[in-house]
């Protein structure tokens, strides 16, 4: 019977292991029982009550005990110590623990539970100036505990560095400067840009959010120490940590520091062939001339499949664009690939 109740739960479409959970069975259990040819439950469960079980009433008395504003805050661990030296003892911590978890109260239970915080909106980008990421990391100074700060901000869709600069602080004024520059020099329209960031306080501070707002330009942030909520510069930063000119030694000078990340720059924009965009540059996809490169790529490879068809089983390299990219991407959705 118990078999034929959870075939016809399945059928209703319930889950095999939800159905199972239900009922009080392991599901291991099932499988053994589908593997007798006649099926038959051969569990034989306890005829009588445990002796030491505790009795409702004696199970609500520790339930508003653990709730109590006395003893809310404390772990059946610490619990069972606090009524000892009280002189109580009302049932072992394993019980104590074992009625929590059926009541669903094995959790913080007063106001030091962690803060929850859910991840950040997804933003959709299906051409350039539509979302864009930015970050600070540090360059090692020539004084030890001395950096400088490299401020960048990437376009998500295009992967182009649309602003750059090296500074000897982190200041939301100078913040402020770079996306506004940033945003002239790309003529962004109001109400679309979307500004994605980290929580630090260049990015929060009251001149760069009055300043996006001055220019109609929407924050975006992630959570607090949750670093792939703003993984598109994180993957900038690594790529430009591990470029192989990186200096092995420290930036001596402001100026040696900011030609370095000028010319890195220049090898991002217009040299360096991203894997997350078919292998065009940055720029190329930015300014429109992907659709061409890539229409010429699949032309080759249509002819090199007609030379030698034999050569190629089905389809040639997929040459099409990439038309949308997701920031933070909805559970379900399949991210383009962040690679740097």
């Amino acid at each position: 019977m118990t078999v034929t109740n959870i075939d016809e739960a399945v059928a209703a479409g319930a889950s095999q292991a939800a159905a199972c959970a239900l009922l009080g069975l392991d599901e291991r259990t099932l499988q053994r029982w589908r593997a007798r040819p006649d099926g038959v439950d051969l569990r034989r469960g306890p005829k009588t009550r445990p002796g030491n079980t505790l009795s409702t009433a004696e199970e609500a008395e520790v339930l508003a005990l653990v709730t109590s504003k006395e003893f809310v805050g404390l772990s059946p661990h610490q619990l069972v110590a606090k009524l000892a030296d009280m002189g109580i003892y009302l049932a072992s911590e394993a019980t104590i623990y074992r009625l929590l978890r059926r009541n669903r109260l094995l959790q913080h239970r007063d106001r030091t539970r962690p803060a929850t915080r859910r991840r950040p909106r997804e933003h959709v980008a299906t051409g350039p100036n539509q979302v864009w990421a930015w970050d600070i990391t540090f360059l090692p100074a020539g004084v030890r505990g001395m950096f400088w700060y490299l401020y960048s901000v990437i376009d998500v869709w295009s992967r182009k560095l649309v602003a750059s600069v090296v500074h000897d602080v982190q200041s939301d004024d100078l913040a402020a400067e770079l996306i506004d520059e940033a945003c002239r020099r790309e003529r962004v329209e109001r109400g679309r840009l979307v500004l994605h960031s980290d929580n630090g306080a260049a990015m929060k501070g009251k001149t760069m959010l009055a300043k996006l707002e001055e220019l109609g330009v929407v924050p975006s942030f992630s959570r607090p120490r949750v670093s792939d909520d703003n993984p598109f510069a994180e993957a900038l930063f690594r790529t430009l940590k591990y470029r192989p000119s990186y200096p092995d030694k420290p930036f001596t000078t402001l100026d040696d520091a900011r030609r370095w990340v000028a010319t890195f720059v220049a090898w991002y924009n217009d040299d360096h062939q991203h894997s997350g965009i078919r292998f065009v540059t940055p720029s190329e996809r930015h300014d429109g001339r992907e659709a061409d490169i890539l229409a010429h790529r699949h032309r080759v490879y249509l002819a090199a499949r007609e030379r030698h068809p034999s050569r190629w089983a089905r389809h040639t390299r997929d040459w099409t664009p990439i038309t949308t990219v997701r920031l933070n991407p909805d559970h379900g959705v399949t991210e383009q690939s962040k690679s740097n």
